[in-house]
């Protein structure tokens, strides 16, 4: 293991952990587990008022990673205006999927779910299931957009919403 590998990450740094999303470093910390000393990243999520600790040695190869770039944050922009991919399988089938490009942590694989489970007005309602994937998949989005532009939430959010109205008028 190399020393330059597991300092990739520095607190105070905004990552991206896969299951749980957009999380800051606070520290890293030593600890003893099972007579075997540990050095551990510790990532708050405001949000969910959650710390986690991950082993600075298994950081990489859990998938956490640095923000995503601007030019990955306009891709994703990109995807969410493309005409929505539903496949003809299943809804438990899709929803596996949708739940796994939730969960890898890459930020076009969310906005491709974002973009697959978007309904207008004029649309039918989305079932209790979509509509929580959809809002799963909407917060992670909006948040590693927010912190990558360095503004709120809430902006955020609105320039996502915009997107995807534009992508409807159009």
């Amino acid at each position: 293991m190399t020393k330059s590998k597991k300092l990739e990450f520095r607190p105070n740094e905004y990552v991206v952990y896969p299951a749980h999303g957009v999380g800051q470093i606070i520290s890293i910390e030593e600890q003893e587990v099972a007579g075997y000393k540990l050095e551990l990243f510790v990532i708050t999520f405001e949000k969910d008022k959650m710390t986690l600790r991950v082993p600075t040695h298994k950081a990489i190869d859990i998938g956490m990673r640095s923000l995503s770039s601007p030019d990955v944050i306009d891709q994703a922009m990109k995807t969410l205006k493309g005409k929505a991919k539903v496949k003809r399988a299943m809804w438990s089938r899709r929803a596996q999927e949708y739940e796994q490009k939730i969960n890898s942590g890459d930020l076009i694989a969310i906005a491709e779910v974002v973009r697959d489970l978007h309904r207008t007005d004029d649309q039918r309602e989305q079932s209790y299931s979509e509509r929580q994937l959809y809002e799963a998949a909407l917060e992670r989005l909006t948040r590693e957009v927010a912190a990558v532009s360095g503004g709120d939430e809430i902006s955020a959010a609105k320039q996502v919403g915009d997107v995807l109205t534009s992508r409807v008028a159009a």
